[in-house]
């Protein structure tokens, strides 16, 4: 989630013949919002056993913090193992996208119900390894169909609504999960029916309702030549946002585990706990799409890093003495949700400036696998470092490495004279190239 940026991340502007102008708001185009629907919908699903997972592992299944961290890692980082599988078949052939992305999504939407089935660590852990397995083949084709969908100028918009539909499921979710529980007999395992059951409907509005071909309204694509993985990994603004992702990525604690800080903190009860999530999704959904000209003059590099200082400030209240503080929960929840405000949907912005079409899936996925590695070495260190030292000290140590991150991260995505993007030559060509804003 982001704000519009008419720049690309190497400094480029990110138009197409004409900038738009400053108050003027790019359209965002039906498959955007029908594949933001998908995303909705499987957030929903997603967030339902996000926000009862912690609390059901550690206090139902007496699970230590690095045992937890061990499978909070999983969870959210053995999709490193497969997105550049996904992004590169993806790039394949037409349709490639939709059925690669459609797997995703079915393979994720199968496990949910299998949480009723096992309860010991390893097969809870196998059935979390399977479901980030679809995350990580859909991960990567889903950002591909919209930066297809649409010309370079919207394409910071694009990311913006769908990534503000995404987080609308995050919100609704917890609170979903927070009612079931309240209501069924069940509890955890009626989480995980009502999850699975709406899993199936994001799968099926992306089977009938998004085509097999995408692009830009009038755009017609050239013939795909697809370039060799290393070629596009050796791209020298991929290797820079790849290396800003893995840098950030390993000072960046998992949400589970600030949850369980947050209800150390606060002495929560578990029947609240499922509803701390809302607080990061309202924060994040508040600033996930762009608001009036000025969005586009801050500079994607510039909130990219102003979301990871504010993630520093949240690490900074939950070591701070505000034990039992309302307060804390509310600043630390905002904090939370504008650093996802800030960040969830730049990086997708700026690889798909950085590489062409034929290998947008591909170059996608090179910095999104370098970002989830990077979180699934974090969440086992943090949770070595929780059971050696405390929580209230792993987090001390998790903020220092975030502050030297950020600051290496800064001269890393200082603008360059490096070559213009693929797009960003094409506009440059054009005789009639409006000024650009942002200069």
């Amino acid at each position: 989630m982001y704000l519009a940026d008419s720049r690309t991340a190497s400094g480029v502007p990110d138009t197409a013949g004409r900038s738009p102008s400053p108050g003027r708001r790019a359209a965002v185009p039906a498959t955007v919002l029908t594949l933001g629907t998908v995303s909705l919908v499987t957030d929903i699903s997603s967030e339902m056993v996000t926000a009862v997972l912690p609390l059901y592992l550690v206090a139902e299944l007496g699970l230590s913090p690095l045992g937890f961290g061990l499978l909070d890692g999983i969870h959210n980082g053995v999709s490193a193992l497969v997105r550049l599988a996904g992004g590169r078949l993806a790039d394949r052939g037409p349709g490639g996208h939709k059925a690669v992305a459609a797997a995703g999504y079915g393979l994720s939407a199968l496990c949910k119900p299998l949480l009723l089935l096992v309860h010991g660590v390893p097969l809870i852990g196998a059935v979390l390894a399977a479901d980030r397995t679809g995350k990580g083949l859909r991960t990567a084709p889903r950002d591909a169909m919209i930066s297809l969908a649409c010309d370079p100028a919207a394409r910071g918009r694009a990311f913006g609504v769908h990534r503000a539909m995404d987080t609308a499921g995050a919100l609704i979710g917890p609170l979903v999960a927070f009612l079931v529980l309240r209501a069924a007999a069940g509890g955890y395992d009626a989480v995980f029916i009502v999850s699975g059951c709406t899993a199936a409907g994001g799968v099926l509005v992306l089977l009938l309702f998004v085509p097999g071909r995408t692009g830009a309204p009038g755009h017609r694509s050239a013939p795909a030549e697809r370039a060799p993985l290393r070629a596009v990994a050796r791209r020298p603004e991929v290797r820079r946002l790849t290396a800003c992702a893995v840098l950030l990525g390993l000072t960046t604690v998992s949400d589970s585990f600030l949850y369980l800080a947050l209800q150390r903190r606060l002495d929560l009860s578990e029947t609240w706990f499922p509803l701390l999530p809302l607080g990061t999704a309202g924060a994040c959904l508040r600033g996930a799409v762009p608001r009036g000209p000025g969005a586009a003059r801050f500079g994607r590099r510039r909130l990219f890093l102003c979301g990871h200082l504010a993630l520093l400030g949240a690490y900074g209240l939950l070591t701070a003495p505000l034990a039992g503080s309302p307060a804390l929960l509310c600043l630390a929840l905002a904090l939370h949700g504008s650093f996802y405000a800030a960040t969830d949907g730049v990086l997708a912005a700026a690889a798909a400036d950085a590489v062409p079409e034929a290998a947008r899936g591909s170059g996608l996925a090179v910095v999104q696998t370098g970002q989830a590695a990077a979180r699934f070495a974090c969440s086992i260190a943090f949770g070595a470092a929780w059971a050696a030292w405390g929580d209230r000290t792993a987090l001390e140590a998790a903020a220092a490495g975030l502050a030297v991150s950020a600051a290496v991260s800064a001269l890393l995505l200082r603008p360059s004279r490096s070559p213009k993007s693929p797009e960003s030559a094409k506009s440059a060509s054009s005789p009639k190239r409006a000024k650009d804003p942002a200069r």
